[in-house]
């Protein structure tokens, strides 16, 4: 029997589709903790086509920088078990900062 899914399917894609996903996926995944919290993701041209800095963002509070490789996240968005594991980290990072445990880091957009 065949598995119908293949994560290959879901996989890669260029520098700005793939950005476009993981700003998506942070919001959708902190969101569930709180609707008002937003995914920032940094345009620092520095990391164009290699990686991508991103944070939490609640009113005047911020998570840490969260970093992630370009090819890595292209590679592994089309696999549940990967995905899974981000999405319990992005939806800790959310409840952190809603217990005000991090540190207030505000960035301009």
């Amino acid at each position: 029997m065949r598995a119908c899914y293949n994560p290959r399917m879901f996989s890669g894609g260029s520098y700005g589709e793939v950005k476009r996903w993981l700003r998506m996926f942070l919001n959708s995944h902190a969101k569930r903790e709180d609707p008002r919290i937003e995914a920032v993701l940094d345009d620092d041209d520095a990391r164009e086509g290699r990686s991508y800095g991103a944070w939490l963002r609640f009113g005047e509070h911020s998570t840490g920088l969260m970093e992630f490789e370009y090819p890595e996240v292209a590679q592994h968005r089309g696999e549940l078990a990967w995905c899974a594991e981000l999405a319990t980290r992005v939806r800790q990072q959310a409840r952190q900062l809603l217990a005000g445990s991090t540190p207030a880091d505000v960035r301009a957009r």
